[in-house]
């Protein structure tokens, strides 16, 4: 018997750094009325390695992904043409439906998608349910999965409308400091070994690298699916929803998404932590990725950048001392 096929990627507990994305991924997951995520960050800095393990921890497989070219048809669902013509018509479901059955779509390069696809996309995340409206076939189709979107700022942003669909914003740098830097590439150089292993000598038994993470995933999704299972009997003090109105009257965000998703990201942080009411802490662990790109500037089509002075801002508001991010 030959060893099972497994997907050569990294396991998702041993990531080295990346802790907002990673964070944003997890919110997301434990509360969908989030609304997505969205990653901006050069080519190269781990943005898909963290997705794609993220969605093989969670579900087991690797995220539907959606090709730039995508038509409508191919999202949303259609019929196939070849058995049309035949005067069979065969419906073939589209990626969202796909997507709902794995639990996470991912979306690169979501900057140089068609405007209008990415509205059908950001709709059904939001709402839960696709519109399908095709010659022959109206029904609507209740769906349930995290969206992920990556994007290079080199290569051009998002409009304003659609920036603000997406919940939470993460932008990922090349990390600088050497130890991490040397302990990212040992890590990687560890695992390159151990699949080189697997192809070459199949064996009944995983590598013993192999078999840690996998227990160490495994123990990690089963808290994030506990923190999911709890999230709304984490109590939301009032205090805690003046703050999040108080940061986005602050930072000049307009309309009430702001509000929401950064009330949604602090319950669902206290829900990860196991604390049973949302804490003015957890606000501020959450505000930046509630916040920055709905900021006038990004509004502007500036480069979306949160700084030190941001972070101390929110702290103001919130009466704690800042701490400033990392990196």
């Amino acid at each position: 018997m030959s060893q099972p096929t497994i997907n050569q990627v990294l396991p998702y507990t041993r990531i080295v750094g990346q802790r907002e994305l990673k964070l944003a991924l997890e919110l997301a997951y434990i509360a969908p009325r989030i609304g997505g995520v969205l990653i901006s960050g050069q080519r190269g800095t781990g943005k898909s390695t963290a997705v794609r393990a993220f969605a093989q921890m969670m579900r087991g497989q690797l995220p539907v992904t959606l090709p730039i070219n995508a038509t409508e048809d191919r999202v949303v669902g259609g019929w196939k043409i070849d058995e049309l013509m035949k005067g069979k018509p065969d419906w073939q479901d589209g990626l969202l439906v796909e997507a709902d059955r794995r639990g996470l779509l991912y979306v690169d390069e979501v900057n140089l998608l068609d405007d209008h696809i990415v509205n059908i996309i950001l709709d059904v995340t939001s709402t839960g349910v696709l519109v399908i409206q095709r010659e022959g076939k109206s029904e609507e189709v209740s769906l349930a999965f995290t969206l992920v979107g990556t994007m290079n700022p080199e290569e051009g942003g998002l409009r304003p409308q659609l920036l603000d669909r997406f919940g939470l914003m993460v932008s990922v740098v090349t990390e600088t400091e050497i130890d991490r830097r040397r302990e990212i590439l040992n890590t990687v150089l560890a695992f390159d070994e151990v699949w080189s292993e697997l192809r070459d000598r199949p064996s009944y038994s995983l590598p013993e690298l192999l078999t840690k993470a996998k227990v160490e995933d495994e123990a990690y999704k089963q808290r994030l699916v506990t923190a999911k299972k709890k999230f709304y009997e984490v109590k939301l003090p009032a205090d805690v929803v003046e703050s999040c109105v108080k940061l986005t009257k602050e930072f000049q965000v307009q309309g009430n998404r702001g509000d929401y998703v950064m009330a949604l990201a602090a319950r669902a942080y206290a829900a990860l932590q196991g604390e049973g009411q949302v804490t003015q802490d957890h606000v501020w662990a959450v505000a930046a990725m509630a916040l920055q790109h709905r900021r006038p500037e990004a509004s502007q089509g500036n480069e979306v950048i949160w700084t030190n002075a941001d972070s101390e801002q929110v702290a103001s508001v919130l009466g704690l001392e800042a701490v400033l991010k990392d990196g």
